[in-house]
């Protein structure tokens, strides 16, 4: 099929979820990827941050054929082995010892929300259940990640929101002290706003934000969905 089809039977056939840009991605290789015209790009996009190894990098093609000739699908009614030495990998280098694996970012913040709302329940009773996030944030487009992000052009259309989240001005600790009361559960922030503006907040901003939780017993919800992974050079 060539360009101008593509696009055709993409508009008729497709719900898009954004307006898309007249190009058609064929190939890729590294950060760099080409369009059925021929046309070479360098990918500053990486999937909106998913393509985090880059495109078609010859090891990870290799371990993608290898997994098809085992299992293509695995239910996590079963205990997997990859899943079991990914998640080892991922606790030896990080500051967790859990990991629950999610397809999506929008997902991860939905487990994130609902497991704080959880775990409150469990250790504070039924009352505690708001979650306290940014203006200008973005978590997702879920019904309970598009109600954590703090830009109303996101809700517009899908009203009435979720109840049980509270909006305050990112790196502003006097405001986010100010927004904790009885029935909150968890602060949820992204170390730095992507879809914002790529907002950097100031120095031991977080190192704040952490000891706040920590005094009112509250959970820490960092979305590293745009920042995590080594993507911002750490």
């Amino acid at each position: 099929m060539g360009t101008k089809r593509i696009i055709e039977a993409s508009e008729k056939y497709l719900m898009n979820t954004y307006r898309r840009y007249p190009v058609v991605l064929r190939k890729g290789r590294g950060t760099r990827v080409y369009d059925t015209d021929g046309n070479e790009y360098i990918d500053f996009v990486g999937g909106i941050a998913v393509n985090v190894l880059g495109h078609c990098h010859p090891a990870t093609v290799v371990a993608l054929q290898k997994q098809a000739q085992r299992l293509i699908h695995v239910s996590n009614l079963y205990h997997i082995e990859p899943q079991v030495r990914l998640a080892e990998l991922l606790v030896r280098h990080s500051f967790a010892d859990k990991v629950f694996f999610c397809n999506s970012g929008a997902e991860a913040n939905e487990a994130a929300i609902k497991l704080a709302r959880k775990y409150a329940k469990d250790h504070y009773g039924a009352g505690r259940y708001e979650i306290i996030t940014a203006y200008n944030s973005f978590h997702g487009r879920t019904m309970a990640t598009i109600t954590a992000t703090g830009q109303e052009k996101f809700h517009k259309g899908f009203e009435p929101l979720l109840e049980g989240f509270r909006y305050v001005p990112f790196d502003d600790i006097p405001s986010l002290e100010a927004a904790v009361n009885e029935k909150t559960c968890a602060v949820m922030l992204e170390p730095v706003q992507g879809e914002g503006g790529v907002r950097v907040p100031s120095d031991g901003y977080l190192k704040e934000v952490r000891k706040i939780c920590d005094e009112k017993g509250l959970l820490l919800i960092l979305d590293e969905v745009q920042t995590g992974i080594g993507r911002t050079g750490t």
